[in-house]
């Protein structure tokens, strides 16, 4: 069963995420910044590694703009890292991987259909949060080519 989505003026779950260096992220940690976090379905794919390029290439943008990014997917800590260090990301990267994870509160691990066949998967998503914590704006079933951009005029317009 898929749980209810949030909607935009709700807060962001607070739900602790490891990243690949072995701390942890909490949404909560960046309150009092503007806060990007953009959902994907796994490390080293097409869509994936296209999507995490633009962000990392815009990195130093979203932080002119008091904006902290951070990627998200299911993929352990260990393949965030080698995905790092093939593509020379900027954007820090967290993994999900955990049953009742931060996807899980957000209702975009989902069951999906490909081919006929059944499974469940990450729906392609970023969040813009504002400083106070809450949802300022939602994309859904991102489309990679020219994302990045938008949540970047989205998050200076914050």
């Amino acid at each position: 069963m898929t749980t209810p989505r949030p909607h935009v003026g709700d807060m962001f779950p607070d739900i602790a995420l490891e990243t690949p260096e072995g701390g942890t992220f909490r949404a909560s940690d960046f309150r009092g910044r503007k806060l990007v976090v953009f959902f994907y379905p796994k490390d080293a794919t097409p869509g994936c590694t296209t999507q995490n390029i633009e962000f990392s290439a815009l990195a130093p943008e979203f932080e002119a703009a008091g904006t902290a990014l951070l990627g998200v997917s299911k993929d352990s800590a260990k393949k965030h890292q080698n995905f790092i260090a093939k593509h020379d990301l900027k954007a820090p990267l967290a993994t999900d991987a955990q049953t009742d994870g931060l996807s899980d509160a957000l209702g975009i691990w989902t069951e999906k259909q490909n081919y006929g066949r059944t499974y469940m998967g990450m729906v392609r998503t970023t969040y813009l949060v504002d400083p106070d914590g809450r949802i300022a704006q939602v994309w859904d079933k991102v489309k990679v080519k020219d994302h990045a951009p938008k949540v970047l005029e989205a998050a200076r317009a914050l």
